[in-house]
């Protein structure tokens, strides 16, 4: 399964860091196993999703740009392969890790 997320190129809201600055939005697609853990998983990043706690505005890791949208301590599968190093699968302990972060943010 797939899940394509968008975050549109906008300005920080009262809530973020800095009020009224522009930031650099963010598209990116995600991948889950077609299972019934997967398809759990899959229900509890939407409802993550619906709560703004997937990402944040912040410093990429990977790139080192300053006040874009990045991913918020929640991991996602983002290539189908490579393993764990490269964000893809085999990652034969993704499901319960996902799970594990999601619950620290209070979703479970």
């Amino acid at each position: 399964m797939n899940s394509h997320l968008s975050m549109y190129t906008s300005v920080h809201q009262d809530e973020h860091p800095q009020p009224g600055k522009r930031y650099e939005g963010v598209s990116r697609t995600a991948y889950l196993p077609d299972c019934p853990e997967g398809r759990k998983v899959l229900k509890l990043l939407q409802q993550a999703f619906k709560q703004k706690l997937i990402f944040t505005i912040g410093r990429s890791s990977t790139t080192g740009r300053s006040n874009v949208v990045t991913w918020n301590d929640i991991h996602h599968k983002t290539s189908m392969q490579g393993g764990a190093t490269y964000y893809g699968y085999p990652d034969p302990d993704y499901l319960s890790r996902v799970q594990e972060e999601l619950k620290a943010k209070g979703i479970f």
